[in-house]
């Protein structure tokens, strides 16, 4: 599988800038022909969680007409980071994230179920409450992630024990923990034994650094890839194989206890 992570700065309370620069990234990233590009958090608005109301994506209607239209006419799996949404029914704010497989169908909607208090996430946002999963091809589930959900394990390996095989988490870490951010991912892949794929965005917003520093890390915990602060898109090649070798090797899995934790 080859994989295009879209580690870009966002400018924050300006969806229509951010829109065209997404539609030039995705025109950018096909060039090189990946079967799967992958957008970080939020990144039609940044944290403009003040002006959610007038600014959230109705329904995700610009980023499904957007998103749906390119993996259909390029044939391309699209995780489309996510995105401060407005769902119309219930009036309410998420931060939700969209993919797409190469018809151009949406085969997952989920909205971040661990809310961020340092940034007034639970202050403006509502909390999803379903699970992030989508299946790439028959034998192979791919769980996702919000930025903050990385710090909950017990989501990660629910993930896992319900068939994923990769992991994939679009964020806007900061700087200030940077630390945390690597140490996290690499946890995760070790852990699960699986792929941690990590789009961060880059970028300064209200005096908050963003450092980029996405990465690809595969089951044994190896980093095959991190990227600098640059605004720019990454490559990386995996081999899905290796998963099932990592766990018929070690069967970390299979060896839980669940009938006692």
């Amino acid at each position: 599988m080859k994989i295009a992570l879209v580690q870009m700065d966002i400018h924050i309370g300006k969806p229509d800038v951010n829109f065209k620069r997404a539609e030039a990234f995705l025109e950018k990233a096909i060039r090189q022909q990946p079967d799967l590009i992958i957008f970080p958090e939020m990144w039609n608005t940044g944290y403009a969680l003040e002006d959610a109301d007038q600014l959230a994506d109705v329904d995700g209607k610009h980023t499904k007409q957007l998103f749906s239209s390119f993996a259909r006419n390029h044939h391309v799996y699209l995780i489309a980071g996510s995105v401060l949404n407005m769902r119309s029914e219930k009036k309410e704010i998420t931060n939700t994230m969209y993919v797409f497989n190469r018809q151009g169908e949406l085969v997952l909607d989920y909205d971040k179920i661990h809310l961020f208090r340092l940034m007034d996430e639970d202050q403006y946002l509502t909390a999803g409450h379903q699970l992030g999963l989508f299946d790439y091809h028959e034998d192979v589930t791919i769980g996702t992630m919000i930025c903050y959900d990385l710090r909950f394990p017990q989501l990660s390996r629910t993930l896992v024990n319900k068939g994923a095989k990769m992991l994939v988490n679009t964020a806007q870490w900061p700087k200030a923990r940077v630390d945390h951010w690597r140490s996290l991912l690499i946890a995760r892949a070790i852990e699960n034994q699986s792929f941690m794929i990590a789009v961060n965005r880059t970028g300064t917003s209200k005096e908050t650094e963003f450092p980029g520093h996405s990465m690809v890390i595969d089951p044994l915990g190896h980093v095959l890839l991190e990227t600098s602060s640059d605004e720019n898109i990454y490559y990386t090649e995996i081999d899905l194989h290796m998963v099932d070798e990592v766990r018929n090797q070690i069967p970390v899995i299979t060896d839980q206890r669940l009938d006692i934790y």
